[in-house]
Formats: structure tokens, sequence, C-alpha cells
């Protein structure tokens, strides 16, 4: 069976259900916290690994069941555990807290956190020196690569803007648990403008981000099952992060076929086939999203979720593109072939020195061994508060 691009990807479902029994009608709520409770899931099966707050979970007065949507993501969790495929890789969710978290979980699911916590299934996040919610946003954020939202107010449009600029996927639905002025439906409403579905999410099939923008209004007529169907083929279908590759373009140079050479049967099948990313280079052959080649590049490189440098040939625009990564802080491997001088400052980076001589085995071993030694590396400059 073939492995879906949902594995060991980090979903993040965000959202609320508005108080107020006149926005969020009984009937339209259990149909938001079923849909969740089915996707979950129906996404544990694909091997997919989840972004979840720890939290209080507050009761609506009129009907005394839950607002948020964040302890029916446990339970479904716990409850399907047995259906995750053994090869996914990971903590099974990562689940982000403040101090006062563990006195504030419900009592119904305290045994089911203590589990939970006691095993290697969940890693806490915890942000315990910030008593904010933007805090906990950003750091849910840092560690989901695809958002789902429903319902919600200006929490879930802050969480959408951190995921958009880290060039992460929105998905928002159209549940009407909130005003249509804010949270999920405003997001959702924005994506009815065709040119502005894609800065939502992009899709590699044949149906664009639009056609999936209508596919997912859900008509009441349409049961649960086809629903969370449909979420889920739109999940696979979504384009994956992207691996933006600095390097020497220009056929003209002597080195440059060594540089397409490697990309071609190193850093590709690696990036792409085992890591699961997409591998961007802007070389003019693919689809252009702006008028200008180098807005089209910044504008890549900034929303990537981790950045290829090769510097062989010493090219100027390649130091500009891997300063503007490094100021970014996007994870940065840089390599170059053997041989290739490079600046004293661009040497303590610890790089990869590529041998085009070597055999293709002994190239991609060298390129994974790199590759697992700098992927976590911190940012040169960690970004520090002035007082928590």
């Amino acid at each position: 069976m073939a492995k879906s691009p949902l594995h060991g990807r980090r979903i993040h479902i965000a959202g609320s259900i508005d108080k107020d029994p006149l926005v969020a009608r009984a009937e339209e709520a259990a149909h938001a916290r079923d849909l969740v409770a089915q996707l979950v899931k129906a996404l544990v099966k694909k091997g997919a690994n989840f972004v979840i707050p720890t939290d209080a979970e507050p009761l609506r007065e009129s009907d005394g069941l839950p607002i948020c949507f964040d302890w029916t993501i446990w339970k479904a969790l716990c409850d399907n555990l047995a259906s995750r495929p053994s090869t996914v890789t990971g903590p099974f969710a990562v689940a982000v807290q403040h101090y006062k978290n563990e006195e504030q979980i419900p009592d119904q699911y305290v045994d089911l956190w203590d589990n939970l916590r006691a095993g290697s299934l969940v890693e806490v996040e915890n942000a315990a020196h910030w008593n904010m919610a933007s805090k906990r946003m950003e750091a849910q954020a840092r560690h989901g690569d695809i958002l789902i939202t429903l319902g919600g107010t200006e929490g879930v449009l802050y969480l959408a803007n951190l995921y958009h600029a880290a060039g992460k996927p929105v998905i928002p639905l159209n549940f009407e648990i909130c005003s249509e002025t804010t949270g999920s439906r405003r997001l959702y409403s924005y994506g009815l403008t065709s040119s502005q579905a894609p800065r939502l999410f992009r899709t590699l099939g044949e149906h664009s981000p639009h056609a999936w923008i209508n596919r997912i209004r859900f008509p009441k007529r349409q049961g649960l099952a086809e629903r969370v169907e449909v979420l889920v083929d739109l999940l696979e279908d979504l384009e994956p992060p992207r691996a933006f590759a600095v390097r020497l373009l220009n056929p003209d140079l002597p080195e440059f076929k060594a540089v397409e050479d490697h990309f071609e049967t190193v850093v590709k099948p690696i990036i792409e086939d085992e890591l699961g990313y997409r591998l961007v280079v802007i070389d003019g052959q693919q689809g252009f999203d702006h008028a200008r080649v180098d807005e089209e590049i910044f504008a890549k490189l900034h929303r990537s979720s981790i950045v290829l440098a090769d510097l062989t040939a010493s090219r100027p625009n390649c130091f500009l593109e891997l300063g503007y990564a490094l100021g970014r802080c996007l994870p940065t491997m840089v390599m170059a072939q053997k041989g290739t001088s490079l600046p004293f400052d661009i040497t303590t980076l610890s790089g990869h020195l590529w041998d085009a001589k070597a055999p293709l085995k002994e190239r991609k071993d060298a390129f994974r061994i790199h590759w697992n030694a700098i992927r976590n590396r911190p940012p040169l400059v960690p970004s520090e508060p002035l007082i928590s």
C-alpha cells in the first residue's frame, strides 16, 4: 500500500464554537464536533501527527457542551491509536501548554492525559514563561505543517497569518459556528475569490485551490463520511512543504554540469522521495507567480520550510540568497563541490563538501549524515525577548 502524503505531517485543527446559540446553533455545533472526531480518526490511519493545545475546556452556558475542540481531538487520538501505522516517525502529538495547564485539565481527561504524557507518543512544548495566548500560538505554528480552522475569532485569524507567513497551508471550513465576519468563516469567504485562494494553500492535482474551496462548502445534505473523505482528499492533494534550492544555474560555467548532476542524483531524490519536500528551483522553466524574477525568488525563498544552499562557483546571487535564508532563521544546509574556495564566514557554518567523483551511494550517504547533523541547528542570532 502506497504511503500517504500525510504520513508524518503535523496537522493542527484550531477553532471554537461561539457562546451565543443564535450564532452557533446546537445542531451545527454538534456537526462540527462530529466532523473533528471523524477527521482525526481518518488522519490517524493515514499516518498523520498532530499539534494540540492542552488547556481548560470552557463550556457553553446554553447546552453545557465544549466551546473548543482540543479534548475532542485528544480523545479521538487515544480511541484510534491502534490504527496508527507502525512506520510513522516523530511524536504522535506535540502538546503546547503553559504553566497553569496541568491544573486546568478537565477531570474526565486527567487519566487520558497522564497515560499519554507518560509514554513517548507526546512531546510537550512548554511556553511557561509566557502567559499569553499569542506566544502559545506561535509555538503551535512552529510545529504544525497544516492548519485546519473552523469557527473561532481573532485567534484563528492570528494563527492563519502565522502559518501563511511560514508558507504553510491554511484550510478554512465554513461551519456556521461563528460570525461570518471573523474566524474561519472570514478566511473561507476570502478564499472564494479565485485570485486569493492560492494564498491559503496550493495543490498538485487537477483541482485548483479555488475549486477545492468550493468543494468544501459542504451543503447540509452532504453526509459526515463524505465530508471527511473530501477533506482527506484535499489534504493529500496539498503541495508538500518547499525546499528552496540556492545553486548555480548558468549552464555556460564549467561547474554547472557537476552541480546539475549532484542535485538530480543526490539532492532531489533524498529531499523529495525520502523526506517529503518539494524541491523548488527558480530557473525560468517553471510557472511564475510574480512579474519579476527577483520577486519570484525571494517570495518562494521567504515561505520555504528549508533551504539547500550550494555555493559552488561562488556566485554573488547565491551568497545573497543564503544570507536571506539565515536571516529568516530557516533550516539551511550549506554545501559546495569539494575544492570550492569559500569565505571565512561561510566555512564556520560547517558546510557539506560533496565529491563529484565519489560513488553515488557514498554521496547520498554523506548528504543524509550531514543533513541529520545540522537540520535542527539553532539560528545564528536566537530571538530573545526583552523581558519575560
